[in-house]
C-alpha cells in the first residue's frame, strides 16, 4: 500500500467510536491504532472485571520488564570487583538481555498459542522473581549469568506479548494502552535506576541485596495473572469483513515483508543505544569523576524522561499517516546528547542524560509501529514477535563491542562516536518502518 492510498475499510460497516474523529457512521475511521474497527464480540462482551484485571496485569508487568537491566547499570564496577570481570565480559553482560529477548521471544507465540497468553506473562513474571532472588547468591560470573538469564527469559515472552494482550482485550484504544504500559515500564526502568544505589548503601549488605531487593515487584506482578491464568481465547482471530486485502495474519512469510524487516532493523538499533545507556553510561559519568549515586540518578533521569513521553507519543504516533517525522526527531536529540558526552561528559551531565532519554523513546514508538503495521491480532502476534526478536538479535554485538573499545582504547571516546554513528542507518529503517503499510499486504 501506497502512502498516498486509502485505507481499504467498508464504510457501510463503519462504527462510531466515542472520542475518535472520524469514525462516525458512514465515514471511515481516521487512520491510527486508535481509529481500528470496534471490538469483536468475544471482546465487547468481556466483564467489566477481567479487563480492569488485565489493566492493573498490564501496568505490574511493565514494571517489573527493566529492573533487571538498570539496577546492575549504577552497581557494575562492584559487581565487576566483586565477580572479577573483564571490561570484554561486561560488555557480554550488557547484551545478555538482548541476547535472552531474542531467543526466549521466539517461543512466545507458540507458548500463547498453546497455554494462552495470560499464563505464559505469568509463568514470565514468576520466572523474573525467581532469577532476581537467585542473582545475589552467585559465586562466579557463570552463575550469575544464568540467573540473569532465568530473570530475562521471563522478560523476553511478556515483552512480546504486551502488544498482543494490549490488541486482545482493548481493540479500539490500542495507541492510548500502549502508551500506558510503555509509561509505566519507563517508570520501573527509572526507579531500578535511581534507588538500588541509595537502597544498597541503606541495607548496608553490598550489591548483592540491592540487585534482589526487585524480586519482592516481580512477586506482586504474579498476582493479577493468576486471574487470567486460564482465559485461553486466541489473540490471533479473523479480522472483520471489510478490513481490506489479506486480512489472514497467517498468510505469507512474514520474511518477505519489508516492513517487517524495516521495523526489526529499527527496534535492534533503538535496543543497541538503550542498552548500551542502560549498562555503560554510569560508568561513563563515574570515570568523568561523578559518585556511583550521581551516575545511578543521571541514569533514572534519562530513564524517568520515558514515563510522560511514553503515555503521549504513541497517542500522536496514532495520529500521524507517516511515523517518520518522530522518528528523525529522536534521532537528532541522540546525537545531541552523545555529542555532549563525547565532548564533555561531566560538563553539563543532566542535559546530556534529559537528551538521551527523549532519544531513548524510540522504543515505545516501536510497540506502536508494531500495533500499527498489522490488521489483525494474528498479524500483530507475528510482526511483534519478528520485530522484537530479530532486533534484539541485531542488538546484540553493540553493548560487546562497546565494553571491548573501551577496554581497548582506555577511554570512552570511540564508543561514543560508534554510537553516534549508529543514529544514521536507525534514521534510515525507522523512516522506512514508519510508512502507511500493512505487513499483510506485502505477503
Amino acid at each position: 500500500m501506497r502512502d498516498d492510498e486509502p485505507r481499504t475499510l467498508d464504510r457501510d460497516k463503519a462504527v462510531s467510536i466515542p472520542g475518535i474523529p472520524g469514525s462516525a457512521p458512514g465515514s471511515a475511521p481516521a487512520p491510527g491504532p486508535d481509529s481500528l474497527p470496534a471490538p469483536l464480540p468475544e471482546t465487547a462482551a468481556l466483564p467489566v472485571w477481567t479487563r480492569r484485571l488485565v489493566l492493573a496485569g498490564l501496568v505490574l508487568a511493565a514494571l517489573n520488564l527493566r529492573p533487571a537491566v538498570t539496577s546492575l547499570g549504577p552497581l557494575m564496577k562492584e559487581v565487576r570487583a566483586g565477580l572479577g570481570m573483564s571490561g570484554a565480559v561486561a560488555g557480554f553482560l550488557t547484551s545478555v538481555p538482548a541476547l535472552c529477548f531474542a531467543l526466549f521471544g521466539i517461543a512466545a507465540p507458540r507458548l500463547a498459542r498453546r497455554f494462552g497468553a495470560g499464563a505464559v506473562v505469568c509463568a514470565g513474571m514468576a520466572g523474573i522473581a525467581t532469577g532476581l532472588l537467585l542473582r545475589p547468591f552467585a559465586s562466579g560470573t557463570v552463575l550469575f549469568l544464568a540467573a540473569s538469564a532465568v530473570a530475562l527469559a521471563g522478560i523476553a515472552v511478556s515483552n512480546i506479548l504486551m502488544p498482543v494482550i494490549v490488541k486482545r482485550y482493548f481493540p479500539d484504544r490500542v495507541g492510548a494502552m500502549t502508551g500506558l504500559y510503555s509509561m509505566a515500564l519507563s517508570l520501573g526502568t527509572a526507579a531500578a535506576a535511581a534507588a538500588t544505589v541509595p537502597l544498597t548503601s541503606a541495607m548496608g549488605h553490598g550489591w548483592r541485596l540491592g540487585l534482589g531487593v526487585w524480586a519482592a515487584l516481580a512477586v506482586v506482578a504474579i498476582v493479577p495473572w493468576l486471574g487470567l491464568v486460564r482465559d485461553r481465547s486466541s489473540a490471533a482471530r479473523p479480522a472483520p469483513a471489510g478490513s481490506g486485502p489479506a486480512t489472514d495474519g497467517n498468510t505469507g512469510r512474514i520474511i518477505r515483508s519489508r516492513t517487517a524487516w524495516a521495523l526489526a532493523c529499527f527496534f535492534g538499533l533503538q535496543a543497541t543505544a538503550a542498552y548500551v545507556t542502560m549498562g555503560w553510561m554510569p560508568q561513563i559519568f563515574r570515570d568523568a569523576g561523578l559518585s556511583a549515586g550521581t551516575a545511578g540518578a543521571l541514569l533514572a533521569v534519562t530513564m524517568v524522561m520515558g514515563v510522560p513521553l511514553s503515555f503521549a507519543l504513541p497517542s500522536l504516533a496514532g495520529r500521524m499517516r507517516h511515523q517518520g517525522p518522530l522518528v528523525v526527531v529522536l534521532a537528532l536529540f541522540g546525537l545531541a546528547g552523545y555529542t555532549g558526552l563525547w565532548l564533555a561528559p561531566a560538563g553539563a551531565p543532566w542535559v546530556w542524560a534529559l537528551l538521551l532519554g527523549i532519544a531513548n523513546c524510540a522504543f515505545p514508538l516501536a510497540l506502536t509501529m508494531v500495533g500499527m503495521r498489522s490488521r489483525t491480532g494474528a498479524g500483530v502476534v507475528r510482526l511483534s514477535a519478528f520485530a522484537q526478536s530479530t532486533g534484539y538479535l541485531i542488538s546484540i554485538p553493540g553493548p560487546i563491542l562497546v565494553g571491548a573499545l573501551y577496554q581497548h582504547s582506555g577511554g570512552w571516546d570511540l564508543p561514543i562516536a560508534l554510537m553516534a554513528a549508529l543514529m544514521v542507518p536507525q534514521i534510515v529503517v525507522g523512516v522506512l518502518a514508519g510508512r502507511n503499510r500493512y505487513i499483510e499486504d506485502e505477503l
